[in-house]
């Protein structure tokens, strides 16, 4: 029922995606090229694609051989405009995930700013003493005021989107169809045991693969729980006894894939799921250790995800208790039957033949400072 009462607004905001989508096609509304190596990565859906691990992903492949910079939003940050993060930038001033970037690779230039086309000028007259060779633009599928060199799509394979519908009766930011503007598309969390080669040609079909696209798969590997907090020990046979008793604290999107993966490991599991972006607060801590003391396993610890962490980590005045049993789950990408290397090759070819254009841009833009 209540999906019939969204129907209208969904109708009605497929309206407005499709008159600005016609006019960014058309030329009426102007997509900014800027001639350097731009790399944007987004999804057609509201949340868990798995973009954060596959922006690291790509940072990790390009920081050693050029100077990346990673530009995003900053979404639920409380500033505006364009700011540098730093390792020591409060959560609340940065955003999660581009803190989360920055603490990981501190080597490399992370920005957010609302405006992309501003961001994207200012990395390039902000002091920084080196401009970046290339730019990654993290959830900016979407953003059409700048046209990147190569567009990437991410989607849940565990979420078709053949089945979901526009906001706000279904997940979808447009339709179904704005994929062709995909360079790469990528299906993300896949159970590699699924993907078999008809599985993989019913997707193709599915998103309708055009000539100019590419197709890949990844999945998640996590590696071995971190504490969250300094000089805490981590439990040396939580991976050999299986009788540890796990409290899982979410603030993700569809964080359904990390209780599956820990369960192998755990006599017993229970989970609070907060929203994505979640802001914690003193009462939802005090909530957390309440069902956590109730667990009588006397082996017992709480795992959350590395963007929970960053944001647990920016919260003053947290009980030792809590500090000494929270732990949190790393997590990577990895593509299946060896696609990586195909698609490695692709970004490292992009980067190195346009890198070059840096150069004259940045003259443009300082010239003009």
């Amino acid at each position: 029922m209540r999906k019939l009462v969204l129907y209208p607004l969904s109708f009605l905001y497929g309206i407005v995606v499709f008159i600005r989508n016609y006019l960014y096609d058309t030329g009426i509304l102007e997509s900014r090229d800027f001639k350097i190596p731009v790399i944007s990565l987004g999804n057609i859906t509201v949340g868990g694609t798995g973009k954060t691990p596959h922006v690291e992903y790509l940072i990790d492949l390009l920081h050693d051989k050029f100077t990346v910079a990673e530009l995003s939003r900053g979404y639920k940050r409380k500033t505006r405009g364009f700011k540098l993060v730093e390792t020591d930038t409060p959560v609340t001033e940065a955003g999660d995930e581009p803190l989360q970037i920055k603490r990981k690779f501190p080597d490399i230039t992370v920005a957010v700013c609302e405006n992309r086309v501003k961001g994207i000028e200012k990395l390039f007259n902000s002091g920084n003493s080196v401009s970046p060779d290339v730019i990654l633009l993290d959830d900016a599928f979407q953003h059409r005021r700048v046209y990147p060199g190569i567009n990437i799509l991410l989607i849940d394979y565990n979420r078709p989107i053949k089945e979901d519908m526009l906001l706000p009766a279904g997940r979808l930011r447009e339709g179904a169809a704005q994929v062709r503007r995909a360079n790469i598309i990528i299906f993300t969390k896949c159970p590699p045991q699924e993907l078999t080669p008809i599985k993989r040609r019913i997707l193709q079909k599915e998103i309708n693969l055009r000539p100019y696209q590419e197709m890949f798969f990844t999945t998640y590997h996590y590696e071995k729980i971190k504490s969250v907090f300094s000089g805490v020990e981590i439990p040396d046979d939580f991976y050999r006894q299986e009788n540890y008793s796990i409290l899982i604290v979410t603030g993700i999107a569809f964080p359904r894939l990390i209780p599956d993966y820990l369960k192998q490991f755990a006599g017993e599991s229970q989970m609070l799921s907060f929203p994505d972006h979640h802001n914690y607060s003193v009462a939802d801590i005090e909530m957390i250790m309440s069902k956590f003391n109730a667990i009588g396993n006397k082996n017992k610890i709480i795992i959350t995800t590395e963007k929970d962490a960053v944001r647990f980590q920016g919260m003053k005045d947290l009980e030792e208790d809590f500090k000494k049993v929270l732990y949190f789950l790393p997590v990577k990408v990895e593509f299946l039957n060896e696609e990586g290397k195909i698609f490695d090759k692709k970004i490292l070819n992009y980067v190195g033949e346009n890198k070059s254009n840096r150069e004259i841009f940045n003259r443009q833009v300082r010239s003009k400072s």
